[in-house]
């Protein structure tokens, strides 16, 4: 009797030892973490990344994904957008479908929608000048948002967004640029206001945006959540929008700073755009919880 006691007591001992223990696939900023090669299992996918390469001005990567249950909830595959990891200059990201539209002299076979359970192809990410900073990618979508995560501000024209505090997300923002435009690319000044014709039809407004934060706490936060947060801008419109503008600084984006600086200091541009009274005078500025992976070349 006292040899099994003494087992059962060492087994009880080995399982919460493996329970404690450290997840492989913990990473930074509660993201699922990976090497370039490897395969995660993230947003109802089963996605591998690999062969991260330098071509021209974009970064190239082989994506082979798949849906990981047949008939089980997953992200929408023109929802995926992959991003760069390491200390950019500037966010830059793309979706994961029509990301390679920007790079059409590049002799590649882009990720067509062709079959919406599976993904096979290449993403492209850029343009990129300085690709000596680039760790590697992350993945997130969205249309992935984290129930009860998600704060709101307005920032309407020609404020744009006043500054926040940390006290509700850790992070601050405001804007730093609020451009605005009709449909057909004129500009708007802000003494538009009084002009009773200048609102019809529809617009697009370019916000350039500071986030800022303690790396520290983020880290903290975004792991009891159980993901980075996001920045979301709205009204948008799907595909290309009204502008290459809007198309090129899209309407989301991860929070996802190299977790090797002390610091979240992002510097980035979104684009909100639709019927111009809702996308410039009641346009919003969101933070909001969601799930994500990264894959670096480390």
């Amino acid at each position: 009797m006292r040899w099994k006691k003494l087992l059962a007591a060492t087994l009880a001992v080995l399982m919460l030892a493996a329970c404690s223990g450290s997840d492989d696939t913990a990473g930074p900023y509660g993201t699922q973490q990976a090497k370039v090669g490897e395969s995660l299992s993230i947003l109802g996918w089963n996605v591998s990344v690999a062969n991260l390469r330098f071509e021209g001005d974009q970064v190239l990567v082989d994506v082979d994904a798949a849906v990981a249950q047949d008939g089980a909830e997953h992200a929408p595959a023109e929802s995926l957008r992959f991003g760069l990891y390491g200390a950019l200059a500037h966010p830059i990201e793309g979706n994961v479908i029509g990301g390679c539209a920007s790079a059409p002299d590049l002799s590649l076979q882009p990720i067509t929608a062709r079959d919406p359970q599976r993904l096979s192809g290449t993403a492209c990410l850029g343009p990129i000048r300085d690709q000596s900073q680039v760790r590697g990618v992350y993945l997130y979508s969205p249309q992935d948002r984290m129930p009860k995560t998600t704060v709101a501000y307005a920032a309407a024209f020609p404020v744009g967004l006043a500054p926040t505090s940390t006290t509700e997300t850790g992070l601050s923002m405001r804007s730093t640029s609020v451009d605005a435009f009709k449909a057909d690319g004129s500009q708007l000044a802000p003494t538009a206001l009084g002009d009773p014709e200048a609102f019809s039809g529809n617009g697009y407004m370019l916000l350039g945006l500071s986030i800022d934060g303690l790396a520290e706490r983020y880290e903290d936060d975004s792991k009891a959540r159980g993901g980075p947060l996001m920045v979301l801008t709205g009204p948008t419109l799907p595909g290309n929008g009204l502008s290459h503008a809007c198309s090129l600084y899209g309407s989301s984006l991860l929070v996802l700073p190299d977790a090797a600086r002390d610091a979240v200091a992002i510097r980035a541009s979104m684009c909100t755009q639709g019927e111009i009274n809702a996308a410039l005078l009641y346009p919003s500025v969101s933070l909001v919880g969601t799930h994500a992976a990264l894959w670096t070349t480390e």
